[in-house]
């Protein structure tokens, strides 16, 4: 997908760059940290572009380099020497340069300091976020959602102190619980990914049908068993009964994925609610992410009698700015815009 958002004018202060595995977004800021224009091109890490002659580049700092400059080049035309901020997969292993995890628990201010630099061969110096890594028997990594975190956290109207916990529903789902600008826990589940090879790759998949509109009450079905007598079957059984119920005319090809879709989400929210100490109080929810997605998972937390969420939006540009301001790659000039941002 190829777009190009004008947004608002000013003089720009900083290139943005949401840099992920499928897609590249790139957000040029004004000097009240402001989104002047929003642009996304297909160069995720997995899938950049190639030489001018049509074969691979050299090195892969130049496919890099190369897709960078075929969404941002006039961008630095226009202002040579603007500094620039990536998160996102880029700082991966396989990105442009690995930007080693910081352990969690992480600030604002940490991962500020924290950036990984890149010299660009023709252009202006691109600075990468750090990843977070959480420590344990089992730990737990996070790139690129600790600066949407950020941005989340940079718009909430609570208190300094107030614990909130951040949903961010997608292939694989976060849940971050953070506090005063910083990044305390989190946990993974591979909810998306684990729904779509079971509808592309297995045999639940062979009885879907397409359906027209998302059937609510078949997603409530599945979250109604994902927390029923039922549940201490397991997940793996639960699954099983996407087919069953087919086969017995109980459940119809057109319904079969939004069940399954709520026997995942609604183990996922089970099993993030048996995370909470018993008597403790329900930290504010906030989700973050694709509209649809996160419908679901606000009629998850309402059947389980968990808080009403706060949708949050455009929190990866809003991170982003945050932490270009901390790390003094810019100097606000309107401070509540910066914060608003």
């Amino acid at each position: 997908m190829t777009s190009n958002t004008a947004l608002s004018n000013g003089a720009a202060a900083l290139i943005g760059l949401d840099w992920g595995t499928s897609s590249l977004r790139a957000f040029r800021f004004d000097d009240t940290g402001q989104v002047q224009q929003m642009r996304q091109r297909p160069w995720g890490i997995m899938n950049l572009p190639v030489a001018a002659n049509g074969q691979a580049h050299a090195t892969q700092g130049a496919a890099f380099e190369h897709a960078f400059d075929d969404v941002c080049g006039d961008w630095v035309q226009a202002r040579p020497g603007i500094p620039v901020l990536a998160c996102g997969m880029v700082g991966s292993a396989q990105g442009w340069r690995e930007a080693r995890y910081l352990e969690s628990p992480a600030s604002l201010d940490h991962l500020a300091r924290g950036l990984t630099l890149v010299e660009h061969s023709t252009g202006p110096r691109v600075h990468i976020v750090p990843g977070l890594l959480q420590r344990g028997d089992l730990p737990n990594v996070m790139r690129g959602e600790e600066t949407q975190v950020l941005g989340v956290m940079a718009a909430s109207a609570l208190p300094g102190d107030a614990p909130v916990l951040i949903g961010l529903p997608g292939t694989h789902s976060k849940w971050v619980l953070a506090r005063r600008r910083s990044i305390e826990q989190f946990h993974t589940f591979m909810t998306g990914e684990v729904f779509a090879a079971l509808r592309g790759h297995t045999i639940l998949g062979r009885t879907m049908q397409p359906a027209e509109a998302p059937d609510d009450a078949a997603f409530a079905r599945g979250l109604q068993v994902a927390r029923s007598a039922e549940a201490s079957l397991g997940l793996l059984s639960h699954i099983f009964s996407t087919r069953t119920l087919g086969l017995t005319g109980a459940l119809s090809g057109t319904a079969q994925a939004d069940y399954l879709s709520g026997l995942l989400i609604g183990h996922e929210v089970v099993a993030l609610a048996a995370q909470q100490a018993p008597g403790a109080a329900h930290a504010h929810v906030v989700l973050c992410g694709e509209p649809d997605l996160c419908r679901r998972y606000a009629l998850a937390l309402a059947a389980y009698g968990l808080p009403a969420p706060e949708m949050a939006d455009n929190a990866t540009a809003r991170g982003l700015w945050q932490i270009a301001t901390a790390a003094a790659l810019v100097t606000p000039t309107d401070t509540q815009a910066a914060r608003c941002a």
